[in-house]
């Protein structure tokens, strides 16, 4: 692609910034060399191609998504927005095609989510649910999952749904107790090996039990269900299944949220899946989940940093503009300095997002460190994005508490992230339980408090 001439919205940006790998020797300046333009991008600085590309997303939000995103009932699925992330060739970023060669860019996914952020926050949402809930099928699924559902999911035509969470079983995820009892007849029992049919097909179980706080219930067209099939004790036996929104048993009822998106409870009253349902082997549900999460916890954190650029920008505008004590806000040293804050929390919380988004493509999800990056990019961007928003409410005023504000919009919208995909607590607990399994071995004496004389 010509670096003279961006990309189509809807296309990957050919070139990406090297976030994982040093700059080879040649690349390094010697001791004798002059040194490098101001400009020069560092090893963290988006391309320009990537930059016209976030651009180009951010007015597209404005011109051809938040005309569907307001026209669209509160708390409910809009199918027209996502027909048109379908159409601009947007969800394409989120939900791989039906080739199991095809995979999602955990960086261009994160330009996606934070541009979005920034100019369309329901369309954000709406994207990065499809990606959420068809990521375990593009994980795991037979070609015959992949080929029938993840097409229609990209297209828009189908609305795919992440089903973890339960009444007693939130952040820890691998308590959770909807139970996939077997059917005597189909002989299923404990055991390994691959999924979603071959030496599984005849083996069926009947799910029973509650989901909540599942996003896009009750209206998906599918649900990746994650139950308890007793392969082992907590997380290891735990299935991963692919439930069609039309089984006999399954109903579910809407929730009325903070921020108004399509979140619901899902009731199973025995409903039935077969082996050709499963995703992936029996007992390893557990591990696509948190695989899913890994690569959508950094988008996360850039759905924050598109919403705090958001209120950054509006606060720099309004203290440019608001008179007082006769001069505009921004000559109050108090109100320059939150902005400064402000500023460089969100920058410090971006490139961290992008470096766990760098980390997760350099070693396509298998590195030791994925994980603990993940975390930290989530923890940290969904933590700043709160304070940034809190803080711009505050430098407008009460004029930023009126229904339909943009900062009442984002203050709403923000709190969530903090929570879903795991808790800011677990994402602590998940980065100190890295860091010591992954903590340097000890070299020389350790150290010991002197005795008293």
């Amino acid at each position: 692609m010509s670096t003279t001439e961006p990309p189509p919205v809807g296309a990957t940006p050919s070139t990406r910034p090297s976030l994982s790998e040093p700059p080879s020797a040649s690349a390094l300046p010697s001791a004798t060399a002059a040194p490098p333009p101001p400009a020069s991008p560092s090893a963290f600085a988006l391309s320009r191609e990537q930059r016209e590309w976030s651009a180009r997303l951010r007015a597209l939000g404005s011109e051809r998504l938040r005309p569907h995103a307001e026209s669209g009932d509160p708390g409910r699925v809009n199918r027209p927005l996502l027909r048109e992330l379908g159409e601009l060739g947007l969800l394409g970023h989120a939900v791989p095609g039906a080739r199991s060669e095809e995979r999602v860019s955990a960086l261009d996914l994160c330009l996606l989510r934070e541009a979005l952020a920034y100019s369309c926050p329901q369309a954000e949402t709406a994207l990065a649910l499809q990606g959420l809930g068809a990521g375990p099928v593009a994980d795991v699924g037979t070609p015959e999952q992949r080929a029938r559902w993840l097409p229609e999911v990209a297209a828009g035509r189908a609305v795919a749904a992440f089903a973890l969470s339960e009444p007693g079983a939130g952040s820890d995820a691998a308590a959770l107790a909807l139970r996939a009892e077997p059917e005597p007849e189909s002989g299923a029992g404990p055991g390994g090996g691959g999924g979603g049919g071959g030496e599984h097909a005849a083996r069926r179980w009947r799910l029973s039990g509650r989901k909540t706080w599942i996003s896009n219930a009750p209206e998906a067209d599918f649900y990746t269900v994650f139950a308890r099939t007793g392969e082992g004790p907590g997380s290891r036996g735990v299935s991963a299944f692919l439930v069609p929104a039309d089984r006999p048993g399954l109903t579910g009822e809407p929730l009325d949220m903070l921020a108004p998106h399509a979140l619901g409870t899902l009731t199973f009253d025995a409903v039935p899946v077969t082996g050709a349902d499963l995703l992936g082997a029996p007992g390893q549900g557990f591990s696509v989940a948190m695989r899913t999460l890994n690569l959508f916890r950094p988008s996360v954190g850039a759905f924050a940093v598109g919403m705090a650029q958001a209120a950054l920008d509006a606060s720099l505008q309004h203290a440019a503009e608001r008179p007082a004590f006769g001069g505009v806000l921004r000559d109050l040293q108090s109100v320059s300095h939150q902005l400064a804050e402000m500023a460089t929390r969100t920058e410090a919380a971006r490139l961290l997002v992008y470096a766990a988004a760098g980390a997760y493509d350099a070693s396509t999800g298998t590195g030791a460190d994925v994980a603990r990056r993940a975390a930290m990019a989530k923890l940290m961007a969904t933590e700043t994005a709160q304070y940034v928003v809190d803080t711009a409410v505050q430098i407008h005023g009460a004029a930023a508490l009126q229904r339909g504000h943009l900062l009442e919009h984002l203050y709403r919208e923000v709190r969530a992230p903090r929570i879903y995909e795991g808790a800011s607590e677990v994402q602590r607990s998940l980065i100190a339980k890295e860091l010591y399994r992954t903590r340097p071995p000890r070299t020389g004496r350790p150290h010991t408090k002197e005795s008293p004389t």
